[in-house]
């Protein structure tokens, strides 16, 4: 069963992919920014090259069995304002909001667990408050990326512990490369499928 419905409202794309973070070199490694790895890693095994646009950084791209048109976005508005971003894209390309995909870190996870779901609460998550802002719903699709909380005796806060990089042994790398594939299968098998693979 394949995820979208060709013809609908004349979109121009089958799914936009936003993964949320903070530009800068001082925040790419940090738990904040799993949603920026991903789309990243993405891009990567397409070799698709990023381009300026609504805010943040783009790129088209095939993916599934090849016949599924994606976009790739990276909004560099900081977390905060990443709705102005993605709704900016969403217009253009003329997606519902259950057609937006965003990827993002949550405290609420041990790190590494993914949750793929539509809509939801916003759990604080300063990223989907803004997005569920500016698309009028909270309806749009998420892979919620485990980045947990602070351990105990950790004297940080949430908000500077997922501004700071993950640990060595926590394996990034595994992480991003799951949540990828995660992605991947959400397009070419749909929410179900990945739902039961992955969560």
């Amino acid at each position: 069963m394949r995820l979208f419905r060709r013809g609908k409202a004349a979109s121009t794309l089958d799914l936009l992919i936003a993964g949320l973070g903070n530009p800068g070199a001082r925040y790419e490694r940090d738990r904040h920014n799993a949603g920026w790895m991903v789309v990243d890693e993405l891009a990567r095994r397409r070799d698709a090259t990023f381009k300026s646009k609504f805010n943040g950084r783009l790129c088209e791209t095939r993916m599934g069995d090849g016949d599924s048109r994606v976009a790739l976005l990276e909004p560099e508005t900081y977390m905060n304002e990443s709705g102005r971003s993605i709704s900016a894209a969403a217009r253009y390309f003329k997606v519902t909001p259950e057609d937006v995909l965003v990827v993002h870190d949550d405290v609420d996870l041990d790190v590494g667990r993914l949750q793929a779901r539509l809509g939801g609460g916003l759990g604080g998550h300063n990223g989907l408050r803004s997005i569920a802002q500016t698309l009028g719903t909270p309806e749009f699709l998420r892979l919620r990326i485990g980045v947990s909380r602070p351990g105990r005796g950790d004297p940080r806060d949430v908000a500077d512990y997922v501004l700071a990089p993950f640990e060595a042994h926590e394996d990034r790398e595994a992480i991003v490369s799951r949540a990828a594939d995660a992605v991947e299968a959400l397009v070419s098998e749909g929410l179900e499928a990945t739902q039961r693979r992955f969560n």
